[in-house]
């Protein structure tokens, strides 16, 4: 199993992004879509890209990638922010960065397991040592 690294990277970087408004996978999925379709890539079924977007909605705030966002920094109970594990993420594979790569291909060998909170920080505190 490996993880669609660019639908994770779209959805952190709009958690950061959501203050006073509602964060929407399915939007998200869909905005990303057409934007690779635009790059001229595949994208395949937008229905099941939606649908994984809300899946990873939830593994990355049970798996403490994201949290809640706090009403007084504009939280308003269906938006989140980042917390150091989901920075953590996002800057190993944003992919404006150099050598998000690589840091996708050892996410990728981890498999299921890349998002699993202990695995993840064992494989960053190694990918940090790099």
């Amino acid at each position: 199993m490996t993880y669609n690294w660019d639908l994770i990277e779209r959805l952190l970087h709009e958690v950061q992004n959501s203050a006073g408004k509602p964060f929407a996978p399915r939007d998200y999925a869909e905005e990303l879509a057409a934007e690779l379709q635009r790059a001229g890539e595949q994208t395949g079924n937008l229905d099941a890209l939606k649908v994984l977007a809300t899946q990873y909605e939830e593994q990355l705030l049970s798996a403490g990638f994201i949290t809640p966002r706090p009403e007084d920094e504009g939280g308003n109970g269906e938006n989140f922010i980042l917390t150091e594990r989901g920075a953590q993420l996002l800057s190993m594979i944003d992919s404006s960065f150099p050598g998000g790569e690589h840091a996708r291909e050892l996410l990728d060998q981890q498999g299921a397991s890349a998002l699993v909170p202990e695995a993840f920080d064992e494989l960053a505190s190694q990918a940090s040592l790099l």
